[in-house]
């Protein structure tokens, strides 16, 4: 903790640097991507502070809309579209996701009866639609991307994503990180499959 906690104390000697942000901010996209250490946005997208709006959450589950129960992500979601105007949404799964692989392997999480309740939104029935391959192996890649556009998929549903989809001001995203390596594929409507970006 304590490298943690003496770079935040380097960190705010040089408020010049930020005096900009309290102006307001103007975020390009709307990051939604899983809460595990290893995956870092800014990291990823180069982005400096102001320029990417994030959520994350166990998984990069995006639950389902419920507008008379709103959530903290739902919440997030919509204050991004709406009020921040973002044109972009990306969902950013990644490899050897602890999440996805305890749904394809169907990991007993009594245990842990919050995040088993959370992994509940995945996809109906548990594990993501469409995911494949061998449950041993730890980088679930196919299941991750799999995951990734059952999550593109219910983020449609949403109202005010559905409204700036059909009138052509937002987009959407998903893609694949892979932590081994770095490198970052996209899924391409046209070819039904991720490509590097």
């Amino acid at each position: 903790m304590q490298p943690l906690i003496d770079h935040a104390r380097r960190f705010g000697q040089r408020p010049e640097d930020f005096a900009r942000l309290a102006q307001g901010q103007s975020p390009a996209a709307l990051f939604i991507t899983c809460s595990d250490s290893r995956v870092v946005p800014a990291l990823i997208t180069g982005a400096r502070p102001g320029e990417l709006f994030e959520l994350r959450t166990a998984g990069s589950i995006v639950p389902p809309y419920a507008g008379a129960t709103p959530t903290g992500e739902t919440a997030t979601i919509e204050y991004a579209v709406e009020v921040l105007g973002v044109h972009d949404v990306v969902i950013c799964g990644h490899s050897h996701c602890g999440a996805v692989g305890a749904l394809v392997r169907g990991d007993d999480l009594s245990a842990v009866p919050a995040v088993r309740d959370w992994l509940a939104h995945a996809a109906p029935g548990g594990a993501p639609a469409g995911a494949s391959g061998c449950p041993d192996d730890p980088a679930v890649a196919d299941a991750v991307r799999a995951h990734v556009l059952a999550q593109l998929l219910r983020l449609r549903s949403y109202p005010c994503v559905e409204r700036r989809l059909a009138s052509g001001e937002l987009r959407l995203h998903g893609w694949f990180y892979e932590v081994h390596t770095g490198a970052v594929s996209a899924y391409r409507p046209e070819s039904d499959s991720f490509e590097s970006l």
